[in-house]
């Protein structure tokens, strides 16, 4: 076996497939592009024959949630800016589907992986080359073989396969990298000389494959069965809560079951915190209901399914509580205001960013952005 081979092996060999299901293969140095057609960001439909006049064609598989993809998101424009006048054309494309992400896979990016996030998430880096969707059918990133985010297959002017792996050895690190592969065959392809290094591993989040929707249910089924719990809150224990007295970013949300923008963005602060689960970040909602309404508002928790991971456990025996879901019965809201947010002026909803220790990061006042919200979190965590 070549070592190319050897190789090759190793990097399907990364991604276990689930059982009836067979990880494609990457496709072998020498071999020519598979045909494609896929819509981009901008809202048309790229094909060859669009790349015609470059020299060089250098697709890299990439995504918008994982984080080897988004730390080496401005590296790719860099390179695009570097290469377009040397007649390589630098093209995007997300072979993920979106539906085969559980939510503690997205806890690195305010982004998923529907085509509806990847413009934005192209303008976040200042992207100026194309972007394209597969993840629907998966037929060319299937063809290609691509095993993770980001993977590069880069074609010369007979489009035959001249390079694939990894963009650079940066990792998770958004900087500048000492060792960039990508550049390296970029650099001997311009000059018309073989590449020296034709193969390397392509680390990162593995492709998300359509049958891992099947993972997907089974994780929604598992969380759906968890207990959902609300306990009273009162003045000693808003200060508790304020005071976060644990390792992990908190956020707070004051809602109520007759407050419209409450009821709307609820969900999505569920799903974003299963998102941040595997990170040191909780959340705690706050009712702020009439006494006599606790069984709506039990029953709206656990119609969103508003339960608490294994992750949050800890926390929660550091500062001797049992749940991250409360109901103000401590009387006139005032003293639980004071002594979470005195700047809330009490208008619903409202949501804080507390940092380890009790400092307000961020706050907001109003219906949330989703994106912006998940933005802040990952700001605090870095």
């Amino acid at each position: 076996m070549t070592k190319s081979n050897m190789l090759f092996g190793w990097v399907a060999a990364l991604v276990l497939p689930v059982v009836g299901q067979e990880i494609p293969k990457v496709l072998p140095i020498g071999s020519p592009i598979p045909a494609f057609s896929l819509k981009g960001t901008d809202g048309k439909t790229y094909a060859l024959e669009n790349f015609k006049d470059s020299k060089v064609l250098c697709l890299v598989f990439t995504c918008n949630h994982c984080p080897d993809a988004v730390a080496s998101a401005a590296r790719l424009q860099q390179i695009h800016q570097d290469y377009k006048d040397k007649g390589v054309a630098v093209v995007g494309i997300d072979g993920n589907n979106g539906g085969s992400l559980t939510p503690d896979e997205l806890g690195y990016s305010p982004f998923g992986d529907t085509p509806e996030e990847m413009g934005p998430f192209a303008k976040d880096f200042g992207w100026t080359f194309p972007y394209l969707y597969d993840g629907e059918t998966q037929g060319f990133t299937t063809a290609c073989g691509a095993q993770s985010t980001p993977h590069v297959f880069v074609f010369d002017a007979d489009r035959k396969l001249r390079y694939t792996g990894r963009m650079d050895d940066g990792g998770r690190n958004p900087g500048a990298v000492e060792k960039s592969y990508l550049r390296d065959a970029l650099d001997a392809m311009v000059a018309g000389t073989e590449v020296k290094e034709a193969v390397t591993r392509s680390f990162g989040c593995s492709t998300k494959w359509l049958f891992k929707k099947a993972n997907v249910a089974i994780d929604q089924a598992s969380w759906e069965k968890r207990p959902v719990t609300v306990a009273d809150l009162n003045e000693e224990l808003s200060k508790i809560i304020r005071a976060n007295g644990t390792k992990n970013v908190r956020l707070i949300n004051f809602w109520s079951t007759t407050c419209g923008p409450c009821v709307k963005e609820f969900p999505d602060l569920v799903e974003t915190y299963r998102r941040f689960q595997n990170r040191p970040m909780d959340f705690v909602s706050i009712s702020l209901d009439p006494v006599a309404l606790r069984s709506e508002v039990s029953k709206f928790l656990e119609a969103h399914h508003a339960a608490i991971p294994n992750s949050t456990a800890k926390s929660l025996k550091e500062e001797g509580r049992e749940t991250n879901n409360y109901h103000w019965t401590g009387g006139n809201p005032d003293a639980m205001a004071q002594a979470i947010d005195p700047e809330w002026s009490g208008a619903l909803p409202h949501t804080i960013l507390l940092a380890p220790g009790g400092k307000v990061l961020w706050r907001h006042t109003g219906e949330l952005d989703t994106v912006e919200v998940r933005r802040e979190i990952l700001k605090a965590l870095q």
